[in-house]
């Protein structure tokens, strides 16, 4: 295969990224990034998009702020709290803020030892933690317009926080906590055990455990806050092992926290650092991840300044929204440095990789690309290291070029790369073709429900066993976050199949406006798609989210079974 290199001069590089105001870092080793557009890790599900205690009192930061990175879900403290984490006062309750992350797509996960103020948490007795959890419970109980808890997390990194002297072992007080969480709601998944760092030996007891007294989680989590991400992958890959080994089925993984500040260098507040986690925790396939709380509420830890003005990380968090169709592999030359996610979707015709975490002339090389045709169009972009209360309107342009194409394989130099600094490199057809306003069901926000696979789905992928019980946590329905130009009626076309046989329904509403009904009439059978039916939408310019839903809040519910493919605006 012929490799056709894309480079622009070093010298018109070197002046672009001077007017650009970048610095100018001296050039180390050259790197290469490999990316395979052919190689799909899974849908885009936009995993490493969340955050603990992102959010404060149901407003803080600005909705405008949300929609555009599509944030995953958030760890908030437990309802009631009086916790100060890192000598702030007391917000995020996560109930108070949980209809501010459904209005984002989000999911919301309650830390429950956060009921105690202080951290490291002072152990009071039994008793008291009991009576806690009960209050707990009770308290998302009662809030039954509440439907997007996904999880209690029973305890918080418990190798240094968990008082043995006085509590007993953490395992004989994990069974202790889940029975009592499992007596009064044996519905909402528990999560656990929450340990600072992956360690082995602490997995392996905690697990063994769990499983012989039938208490073990249905998500398994911990943090990754080191000072560089070289061992995420391992530590998911040794995980993995692990459960293989104790004969335990898999588990979605959340590293609900990620992102260190232990230097001089508040990594978390680095764009290209943060691209090298993401890009790990994409590879190793986790359910969830939530950026690392070392500052102030409701700013998504450093993402939003002012409560509505974007900082350099943000903007590479809005890369990541940006993704639509599927992940693929990256490659990156070594565990540390150079490193970045990338996602294609054939559909629009579309490709882009966001990287960073080295200085130097780096190159990001690309194969897989047939679809695109023979001519590309081509543009890099960063952003940088702002710090948490310097808004950064927009990245910089370092490149934009229309080039020939042979084989499907593009080669971009990025010369005098910062290693703060995040790039995006975006690879689009250069034949005009506008593609259609369609957004895959695999890439919105679902809750409770599966992401699924089938050849006769647009882009290989749908949603199905949306389901239901009547109880609001069973509620099972899907959030599109969708961007339109204007204010107006928009037709919307479903992609959806319906094997029962007969017509089945699904509510509809967006923006949080009142609820209708769609009509699905039956097709050939389950993931066999082809079937559409339409209706309208009243849409704001910018972002809106459209929900499709078997059961809601405010809803009464739906009637038979549909999987959903695709919607498409025109």
């Amino acid at each position: 295969m012929k490799r056709t290199a894309l480079r622009c001069a070093a010298t018109t590089a070197a002046l672009t990224v001077a007017a650009a105001g970048l610095s100018a870092t001296p050039a180390l080793s050259a790197a290469t990034l490999v990316v395979d557009a052919s190689e799909s890790l899974g849908p885009v599900t936009h995993a490493a998009s969340g955050g603990l205690y992102a959010l404060a009192e149901n407003e803080r930061p600005d909705d405008s702020m949300l929609h555009p990175i599509r944030m995953r879900n958030v760890t908030q403290p437990a309802p009631g709290s009086l916790h100060e984490p890192n000598g702030q006062p007391p917000g995020g309750d996560a109930l108070l803020v949980a209809p501010q992350a459904d209005r984002a797509g989000a999911g919301v996960i309650i830390r429950m030892p956060d009921i105690y103020p202080d951290f490291p948490y002072q152990w009071v007795s039994w008793e008291d933690w009991l009576n806690k959890v009960d209050t707990q419970v009770q308290d998302r109980l009662d809030a039954s317009t509440v439907s997007n808890v996904e999880g209690y997390e029973l305890w918080n990194e418990p190798g240094w926080t968990w008082d043995t002297e006085a509590a007993g072992p953490f395992n004989e007080g994990w069974v202790r906590t889940f029975e009592r969480v499992r007596s009064q709601d044996p519905v909402t998944p528990i999560i656990g055990p929450s340990i600072s760092s992956y360690r082995e030996d602490f997995m392996r007891s905690f697990l063994t455990h769990a499983r012989d007294t039938g208490t073990l989680p249905e998500v398994v989590c911990w943090h990754e806050l080191q000072s560089t991400p070289e061992r995420v992958e391992q530590n998911i890959a040794d995980y993995r092992a692990l459960e293989r080994e104790l004969g335990i089925s898999p588990r979605p993984i959340a590293i609900n926290e990620y992102g260190s500040s232990y230097d001089d260098r508040d990594k978390v507040d680095q764009p290209g650092p943060v691209a090298s986690y993401i890009a790990k925790l994409e590879r190793g396939g986790v359910d969830s991840a939530n950026r690392a709380f070392w500052y102030e509420y409701g700013t998504v830890n450093g993402l939003v300044t002012d409560n509505d003005k974007p900082t350099g990380t943000w903007w590479l968090y809005k890369w990541y929204g940006d993704m639509t169709g599927r992940m693929v592999g990256t490659e990156p030359p070594a565990r540390r440095g150079l490193d970045g996610f990338a996602a294609y979707d054939e559909e629009r015709r579309a490709f882009s990789v966001v990287f960073g975490d080295q200085a130097g002339d780096n190159t990001v090389r690309v194969t897989g690309l047939e679809g695109l045709g023979r001519r590309v169009h081509l543009r890099v972009e960063s952003t940088p290291a702002s710090g948490r209360f310097t808004h950064v309107p927009e990245p910089a342009t370092v490149l934009e070029e229309t080039r020939a194409v042979e084989g499907g394989e593009v080669e971009v130099e990025v010369p005098g790369m910062t290693e703060t600094s995040a790039y995006r490199l975006v690879v689009e057809s250069a034949s005009g073709i506008d593609h259609p306003q369609r957004y895959e069901a695999e890439n919105a926000s679902v809750f409770r429900a599966e992401r699924l696979e089938s050849g006769t789905a647009s882009n290989g992928g749908y949603v199905g066993r949306i389901d239901n019980s009547g109880d609001f946590r069973t509620d099972s329905y899907v959030d599109f976050t969708v961007n339109v130009p204007e204010s107006r009626e928009y037709t919307m076309t479903i992609g959806y199949a319906n094997g029962t046989g007969a017509v089945a329904t699904h509510g509809l509403a967006y923006n949080g406006g009142p609820w209708s009904t769609v009509e699905y009439p039956a097709t050939g059978g389950w993931g066999e798609f082809g079937g559409t039916v339409s209706t309208t939408v009243d849409l704001h310019a910018g972002y809106n989210v459209i929900r499709l839903a078997k059961g809601a809040p405010h809803f009464g519910g739906a009637t038979g079974y549909t999987e959903l493919d695709y919607i498409e605006l025109d």
